[in-house]
């Protein structure tokens, strides 16, 4: 079994941003290695802590025979990584999905390039058992360290009950989990099983809920479990909305952290003020107005604007920004001046040509 190196855990542990690696592609819809490569550069560059690929933002079509990008958008990442010879840890983390033989394949790619954790997609697996689901689980966390995911419907999740979630907990090797239910409901059942795990102190919780970021890192959730009241809380964010203005991202988090370090009533409204400006800056990315259908192109919409991609195209030709949905970017680009990282990523591509 392959467990996680402690300088990892203590990162993951303390939290950091790990954003999900979108895929660069030519008109064509060929793959764009220079601005594949790139966009890891940038997300070094910036201070994440880490990256996530082959997840929903670097698109599930990766894996259709026809296209077969997956052990290619891995290879390179991690390329990238190694080649920036950081004095500093950087977690690589493989999405993996899929059946159990899939998600075992998946795996051991993605320890064959490396990568540190699996984080995996429950998506697709509407007529499983949950007994079935923990057992897949199980297989996969005998190949790497597992990043449980609950993933919102909306997208191609499902909902799952307290007890899968309990069960989930205990199993060795799963060393975080990521809530992205965007439910208050559904999350709260992730933490409270959690609390109540006897793995609580081995399970770094991340939040997933794009529309609820700010808030989600500065709770903290108490239980009374067997007599004590046990707390927990998110240590830090793997998103797809940290795939764009990433610099920001990564100073938004250390001020959460100074702000959990030293609590002050000024600083909490400052904060939630400005999670409010996130989760308005989100709906314009990921298109909650049309049930998320532009939260692909969403995001390809602000790296191209920025230069870190040629275009917004995707894999399906039928993936596009929504009607008014480029307004709506444009909108809290205007709105909010401060959350952009545009004048980071001008000086990061004087650097590269």
């Amino acid at each position: 079994m392959n467990t996680l190196d402690h300088t990892l855990q203590q990162l993951l542990w303390e939290g950091t941003v790990i954003p999900a690696h979108p895929l660069a592609l030519n008109e064509d819809r060929t793959i764009d290695e220079v601005h594949q490569r790139l966009l890891t550069q940038y997300y070094i560059a910036s201070g994440a802590g880490g990256i996530a690929v082959a997840v929903h933002s670097t698109q599930f079509e990766i894996r259709d025979p026809e296209v077969n990008l997956f052990e290619t958008v891995l290879k390179w990442a991690s390329e990238e990584v190694e080649k920036a010879q950081l004095n500093r840890p950087f977690i690589k983390i493989a999405g993996i999905c899929g059946t159990t033989q899939q998600a075992i394949q998946e795996a051991t790619i993605a320890v064959k390039y490396g990568y540190d954790i699996g984080l995996l997609s429950m998506g697709g697996l509407q007529t499983w058992t949950e007994q079935a689901i923990l057992d897949r689980v199980r297989a996969v966390a005998a190949v790497i360290p597992v990043f449980g995911f609950y993933l919102q419907p909306a997208v191609g999740g499902r909902i799952f009950s307290y007890s899968f979630w309990r069960q989930f907990a205990e199993i060795e090797n799963v060393v975080a989990i990521k809530c992205a239910s965007f439910n208050r409901y559904q999350t709260l059942d992730v933490m409270r099983a959690v609390a109540n795990s006897s793995r609580r102190e081995q399970i770094a919780m991340y939040t997933g809920n794009d529309d609820n970021i700010v808030n989600d890192l500065m709770t903290t959730y108490t239980f009374p479990v067997a007599g004590e009241n046990i707390s927990i809380g998110f240590k830090g964010g793997l998103l797809g909305h940290w795939a764009v203005w990433t610099a920001k991202a990564v100073e938004l988090l250390q001020e959460i952290k100074a702000y959990k370090q030293q609590p002050n009533n000024c600083t909490a409204s400052q904060l939630l003020s400005k999670g409010i400006a996130v989760t308005d800056s989100n709906a314009a990315f990921f298109d909650p107005a049309n049930a998320f259908h532009g939260c692909i192109p969403g995001l390809h919409a602000v790296l191209c604007r920025q230069g870190l991609m040629k275009g917004i195209w995707c894999l399906n030709p039928e993936e596009n920004l929504s009607v008014g949905q480029q307004e709506e970017i444009d909108r809290v680009y205007s709105d909010y001046p401060d959350l952009n990282d545009d004048e980071f990523v001008k000086e990061f591509l004087k650097s590269r040509f």
